[in-house]
């Protein structure tokens, strides 16, 4: 039996009435994260107005060189640098950050690329009253970053420690074994960040790392729908971040230390590449090619392979991190100790 017009009309309102709710405790659930994020997770150290937007950077220690983190396509800004940050404030000064967009810091109005990256870092540093010289770490893409740091303000870096970084010709030399792809399932999490959506998913989304506390994890789960618009951005602008990245490759003989992740891929990240176990060893052969091809670029470098560590090298295998950094900076500072009569 049909139903009549008006049975039609309320089973239609109905419906309409439900998705309102359901929207509407959507959206409230965002807000009130949102609030929580705020309240329960301050920044840590202080923001920095860079010219009517403001910067989350902390900073601990003291000595020279300053060592300068850049964290890598990821969602944890300067908590990408917890498991390693406070040791090295054990000998030097020790500055991490958020770049525009991510965690605690206001998003950019300009697109995201080498040259934006390394503008804003610089500002934000020289506002905070932070002064060179500097040793720069930049782990994945962070590597990039830090290399256009150095492109542009090359007279404030005294050295480098590249973390398992990207190359500017790493697309094409990988093209015949896998392709880039960004998740389609992303872009709708991003789009619908403002119901909900990616908060309630992020503990899944963002397990908590090795060496990483519980409350960082959860700091970075709290922020997770605004930082992961900012990831998807960049992950948007990576190609050009990389063409840019082509016109610098000299580095001098500043101190530089490049570190491998040599661990065999997982199960789940070749499904995420979407390539056989074969193919993943082909991967990994030159991804360490390319890296050998970076260390090439100071007169004085070094290249460590490390077999245990998976990309993420600063949870994986923080000492190793590290000491890559404290031995950059003796070396500075034997460099910069004036020679004995």
């Amino acid at each position: 039996m049909k139903p009549s017009k008006l049975q039609a009309l309320r089973i239609g309102l109905g419906g309409a009435i439900l998705v309102a709710v359901v929207v509407l405790t959507g959206i409230v659930y965002e807000r009130i994260g949102q609030y929580r994020a705020a309240l329960d997770f301050p920044p840590p150290g202080k923001m920095v107005d860079i010219g009517g937007r403001s910067v989350q950077l902390s900073c601990q220690g003291s000595g020279v060189p300053t060592v300068v983190f850049e964290a890598g396509l990821s969602v944890d800004g300067s908590l990408s640098w917890s498991a390693v940050q406070g040791r090295i404030a054990a000998h030097t000064r020790a500055c991490a950050y958020s770049r525009p967009g991510l965690m605690w810091s206001d998003p950019s109005d300009a697109a995201p690329d080498g040259k934006r990256v390394a503008t804003e870092l610089h500002a934000t540093l020289i506002n905070a009253g932070e002064h060179g010289p500097f040793v720069l770490v930049g782990q994945s893409l962070g590597g990039l970053y830090v290399m256009s740091f150095t492109r542009y303000f090359g007279r404030e870096v005294v050295g480098l420690v590249l973390v398992d970084p990207s190359h500017p010709e790493q697309v094409e030399r990988v093209a015949g074994l896998m392709t880039e792809s960004r998740s389609m399932l992303s872009r709708i999490g991003v789009a619908f960040a403002w119901f909900g959506i990616l908060r309630a998913a992020a503990p899944v989304l963002l397990p908590q790392a090795p060496h990483q506390s519980e409350r960082d994890a959860q700091a970075i789960r709290a922020y997770a729908p605004k930082s992961l618009s900012t990831q998807l951005a960049e992950s948007d602008s990576t190609n050009r971040t990389l063409a840019e990245a082509r016109a610098f490759r000299d580095l001098g003989s500043r101190p530089l230390v490049v570190l491998t992740a040599m661990a065999p891929y997982t199960t789940a990240e070749l499904r995420g590449m979407k390539i056989t176990p074969e193919q993943g060893k082909q991967v990994q052969a030159i991804w360490k090619q390319l890296h050998e091809d970076l260390a090439t670029w100071s007169s004085r470098s070094r290249h460590q392979l490390l077999a245990n560590s998976g990309h993420n090298i600063q949870f994986d295998d923080p000492d190793a991190v590290v000491d890559a950094v404290v031995s950059v900076v003796n070396t500075v500072r034997t460099d910069r100790r004036p020679e004995s009569p």
